[in-house]
Order: C-alpha cells, then structure tokens, then sequence
C-alpha cells in the first residue's frame, strides 16, 4: 500500500516549511532500514558469531558503522520519531501525537524534490512487494527516498521461513546469560521459560530480515542503482533476550530499564565512493545524530528547530574538529520516568529526577551491569557530574 507524502516517514508529523532551499548537487537516492528490537549484540559486523547477517555484513563492510550508537529512548516508537525528526524524546512527547514544529526526514527529502515512499508496521516479507515495486518505478536522474520499518522482532517470532529456522535447530547459544527472571520482568517474561529455543526462533528472523535487505541491495543493483544510494540500516532499540533476567526492549522490566543491550543500537551509513568502506565511527552518537547526519551528507538545510544532534560526517571521515567544537563525551536518553546519561566508561541511570531508584555502572570493569554503585560514596562525584548533563539536556532541549 502507497503511503502518502503526508505519512511519509513513519508517521503524520506536523511539517513547517524549512529555510530557504539552496541549489543542491546530484544527490544519492535514500534507502532508509529500520529494524525494531535488534541489538548491536546480535550481529556480526558487531562481534556476533553465532547468527548470520551476510547481507548487513556486507553493508558494514562497503560503509561505515558507529560502534558506540545509542538510542535516545528504550522504546521502539518513541526512539524512530527521534532518528526522523532529530528531536528528542521530551520535545516529541507522546509519539502518537508529536508535538507542533517537528519536520520529518520525508519532509526534508519532499522539498530537496525526491520521489518518496514508505512502508510502515509490516513484517519485511510482507513490506518487499510494496518496496519492489515502487523501485520498479525509479530511474536515474531523479533521485528517491524509501523507508521501511520493520517490526518481525516480537514474540512469538514463527514467521520465519523453515531453511532459516532449520538453520539455527542445533544452535545452543552457550556464551548467552541465562540469568534467572527478574523480579521486575514485564512484557516478554513468557519467553524466558525456553530461552534457547526461542532464541534460536530470533535469530531464524534475523536472518530472514538480513535475506530480504539482501532482495532490496539485488533489485537497486538490477536497476543500477545501488552505487547512487545511500543505504542506512538503523535499529530503533535492541533487546535483551534473556539477559539481566528480561526479555524485549526498555519495556521487559517495571520501571523501564536502559541496560547496554537496550540502548547500544547499530547504524550503518553504506555509500559507494562516499562513505568510507569498513569505516568505524568509535564516539559517542546518538539517535538524535542521524538526521543532521543526513542533512550534511545531502548538502540540504536542517531544519530551523531546537535539534541537540549533530553531524558525525566530519568524523566519519577522520576530519579534524574546530578546537573550539569538540566531539561529545556524553549522550543522553529519556523514556517515561528514567533519564540516561553514558559516557565510555560510565552510565548514570536517574528516575524521578533522582528521586527514584538510579544506577550507577563502571563499564570498564563491569560491562555487563551487574554491580550497581548509584550509591557507593566513592562515586559520587561521577553521579553528579552525569546526573548534570541530564540535567542540562532536559532544560535545553524539552521544548
């Protein structure tokens, strides 16, 4: 089903106009992937051994990937409309209903005159004829933009077709945590009763995902196209898949949780000739990165609203920064009650502006975040610097 330019992008965003278009240059055609409930955790190009992603590995390895890319949200819905707007979960509210002023990354490619389509809330096998034949209708010259969102990442997971499924039926994913269910488990606790079975039923749709990005890299080779697009796969959220005692996303656990697993999303940027091939970006980005990113590599204006993100290009191509604008050390997330801060080597995790229940990790020497020194005296002085920046960011960038 063709979506209107009005819900281009994943979703109906109120749109203002931008700022006073400038004569751009040839432009890339825009390939956009977003993938809910996947973690960098569970992909090879992100250290992954046991699940095969040939086809995303094979972007990672034409492209560059941000080994350090967090989610600006624990929730899939709340953290997309973040990556197409570039504003920040408090200025978008409920993502039902974002508030007046956000333009969208359709929006922006509307008025930089490309041809644009989404398929939204399908399962990828479902959403291929639909992006098939819109890429059908595409030839060079004038450039398009395509996005797909793709939500195959929930339980019960069966779609995927059987030589996937029988490809994972030995499996026995012995390096994953079998942590015993959490007190505070919420959605998804169901499927911690068989965890290595249904973590073999994951990992079957995450290869059946990757097969079918692969379908969408051969019809833009078909056409020759592909070495004038620019491929973006982005994942919303992870997801824990057992560890921490928790299953899915920020909302497996009561109050919403933002572990590594969660919030350590992937992205990578593929562009022939642009992009650097096997390229990695090891700073701290964000969600609200991604569309400065875009508007930077496209030469067009971002929009004229209160965006915190800003483009990686420039360190993507080992450019050097103004001494005076430094690369972030800190990026920040928001969902319901809990703020994140999180920086190389600590996390910060304040609920109820510090009234709640916080976490404090050191991740260098607890990666996996077991010991928990929110209240440890010795790091105090860590807890109020990083529950600053959160405070900073939320006075800045709510409105």
């Amino acid at each position: 089903m063709l979506v209107s330019r009005r819900h281009f992008f994943f979703g109906s965003l109120a749109l203002p106009a931008l700022a006073a278009k400038k004569t751009a240059p040839e432009r890339p055609n825009v390939l956009l992937l977003a993938v809910d409930n996947l973690p960098a955790w569970m992909l090879s190009c992100y250290g992954n051994k046991e699940i095969r992603t040939p086809n995303i590995q094979r972007l990672n390895d034409t492209g560059t990937r941000c080994m350090n890319h967090f989610a600006a949200a624990c929730t899939a819905d709340l953290d997309r409309a973040t990556l197409i707007t570039g504003r920040t979960p408090m200025q978008i509210g409920d993502p039902a209903h974002p508030t007046d002023g956000a333009v969208t990354m359709g929006k922006i490619l509307d008025d930089a005159g490309y041809a644009t389509h989404s398929v939204l809330g399908q399962p990828m096998a479902a959403a291929l004829p639909d992006a098939h034949k819109f890429l059908d209708q595409q030839a060079a010259g004038k450039p398009f933009g395509l996005a797909l969102a793709v939500g195959d990442l929930n339980p019960p997971y069966d779609e995927a077709p059987r030589k996937f499924q029988e490809m994972y039926a030995t499996e026995r994913f012995e390096n994953y945590a079998a942590d015993p269910a959490a007190l505070n488990a919420r959605a998804g606790r169901e499927m911690l009763a068989n965890r290595v079975g249904n973590l073999r039923k994951v990992a079957a749709t995450i290869s059946a995902i990757d097969d079918h990005i692969g379908s969408l890299l051969a019809k833009l080779s078909q056409k020759q196209l592909l070495d004038n697009t620019l491929v973006i796969f982005v994942c919303t959220t992870g997801s824990l898949y057992g560890r921490h005692g928790l299953w899915n996303a920020g909302a497996a656990s009561d109050p919403v949780n933002m572990y590594d697993e969660v919030v350590n999303t992937p992205i990578i940027w593929s562009w022939p000739h642009r992009m650097p091939p096997q390229g990695v970006v090891v700073e701290m980005t964000s969600a609200y990165d991604m569309l400065p990113t875009l508007c930077d590599l496209l030469s067009v204006p971002l929009p004229a609203t209160n965006l915190c993100g800003r483009s990686y290009l420039p360190v993507a191509q080992r450019k050097k920064l103004p001494k005076k604008q430094p690369w972030r050390k800190v990026v920040c997330a928001h969902t319901q009650n809990t703020d994140m801060a999180r920086e190389e080597r600590y996390k910060v995790i304040v609920r109820d502006d510090g009234k709640g229940p916080g976490e404090l990790y050191d991740l260098t020497s607890d990666p996996v975040e077991k010991n928990n020194l929110y209240g440890v005296p010795e790091y105090v002085d860590v807890k109020t610097r990083l529950t600053a920046e959160i405070t900073r960011w939320k006075e800045k960038y709510s409105k």
